[in-house]
């Protein structure tokens, strides 16, 4: 998916295997960093916005908010599979980076290093910030992490179908599967998600998990069932498409923007292009819940800037002064308008809706999401693991909800 949002999701999987590394590890360090008398002039920092534009833009905002703390900023991407790797080596030869982002669920790995430097000991505080936000950078009690901008999921809608079937926006899990079953045609569906065997697969679950009162402390629960048999129900009478097993958010988007399905749920980094489709008429909501008056809750996407340890105190107080420009609310503002994120101060995500309405669904879906790590912190992937599996044995009939999530349970558990 789009970086500014990234659920984050497919970087985790770099976790579990030998990834090739695509930077030497000497090369985000502090050397030519500082003039002769010992004053700070240049600082490192590595991200994985490797594409061209994505990465000139980050450039520029690194550059402007480096002059602002009177020094230069090399800036450097690795692929996202790359970044997490190239990190724990880089901590374990101490060449680390002045400043580092990581995608917010990969916090929990690299903080437990020891690689990281609480943002209070510069004063930088998440004042402000809603407490999904603060939990996605926080390690045990610790602020380490800052995002500028965040991201979730929510309901798109094609006004023009909607309008021709008579059906309005769906507010619930029944009225969603009665919309989705009048808006199915042939060669369109009426609803479509990513359910792949992959951590973006679970990413799209847990609005239906979460706000069903399931958890991912408890897999097994009625309330787990519940939300797995609705996507089950969607694609057994027609209304979803088996072919959700293997979609991704972008095949999901594809085959919205191609008018071969009616609604579904993916991100506000889809936005720019829908907005760029001749003839596409659509509409954002937040996700149905499964009955009235329940809280929605879905996950938070993004990624925060932390500060890696360092011998120099000096550097690290430049680079401090770096974090807290980015994530300074000019910058959140600016960023949330180029990316089509959230700013993460709530006041400033305010006066973004306003000014986007298309972004008010998201604005309002973040008030109350919740960090992936939250919970199990460093343990959400075996979770995440189980909720996948889970999900694709249950849409593939090989098991039913109940069974699927008993087995999902016992993955998270490691038996």
């Amino acid at each position: 998916m789009n970086s500014a949002a990234r659920p984050s999701v497919r970087r985790i999987t770099a976790l579990f295997g030998t990834v090739a590394l695509v930077l030497a590890a000497a090369g985000c360090g502090g050397t030519g960093s500082g003039s002769a008398d010992g004053e700070v002039t240049s600082l490192t920092a590595l991200d994985y916005y490797t594409d061209a534009t994505e990465h000139a833009q980050w450039g520029e905002r690194l550059t402007a908010c480096g002059k602002a703390a009177g020094v230069t900023v090399e800036h450097r991407s690795v692929p996202g599979a790359s970044l997490v790797p190239q990190v724990l080596r880089q901590a374990s030869s101490r060449t680390l980076p002045d400043l580092l982002m990581l995608d917010n669920p990969d916090l929990q790995q690299i903080a437990r290093t020891g690689a990281l430097t609480p943002l209070d000991r510069y004063g930088i505080g998440a004042d402000g910030y809603s407490e999904g936000i603060r939990s996605a950078g926080t390690y045990r009690g610790k602020v380490y992490g800052l995002a500028p901008t965040v991201s979730t999921v929510a309901l798109f809608y094609n006004k023009d179908m909607l309008a021709e079937a008579g059906v309005a926006v769906p507010k619930t899990w029944d009225e969603l599967k009665t919309a989705a079953a009048e808006l199915t045609r042939p060669g369109r569906y009426g609803m479509a998600v990513d359910a792949n065997a992959t951590f973006e697969g679970t990413w799209q679950f847990l609005p239906f998990l979460w706000s069903n009162g399931g958890d991912e402390t408890r897999l097994d629960t009625p309330q787990a069932a519940q939300a797995l048999q609705l996507w089950v129900d969607l694609v057994r009478s027609g209304s979803m498409s088996k072919s959700v097993l293997n979609w991704t958010q972008a095949d999901v988007h594809d085959q919205f923007v191609a008018g071969k399905t009616a609604m579904m749920v993916n991100g506000p980094w889809r936005i720019s292009a829908m907005n760029r489709t001749k003839g596409l008429h659509w509409g954002v909501a937040p996700l149905p819940v499964r009955r009235p008056g329940q809280p929605l809750v879905t996950p938070l996407g993004g990624e925060v800037w932390t500060l890696p340890q360092s011998s120099s105190e000096a550097r690290h107080r430049k680079a401090a002064r770096v974090l807290a420009c980015l994530n300074d609310s000019e910058n959140m503002l600016a960023l949330a308008e180029q990316y089509h994120t959230v700013p993460s101060r709530s006041s400033v995500a305010s006066r973004y809706a306003e000014q986007e309405p298309s972004m008010a669904a998201f604005v309002k879906s973040v008030q109350g999401a919740r960090a992936r790590t939250g919970k199990l912190g460093v343990e959400w992937p075996r979770a995440a693991t189980g909720i996948y599996t889970a999900v694709q044995a249950a849409l593939t009939g090989e098991q039913t909800p109940r069974e699927a999530l008993g087995h999902a349970q016992r993955i998270a558990s490691g038996s």
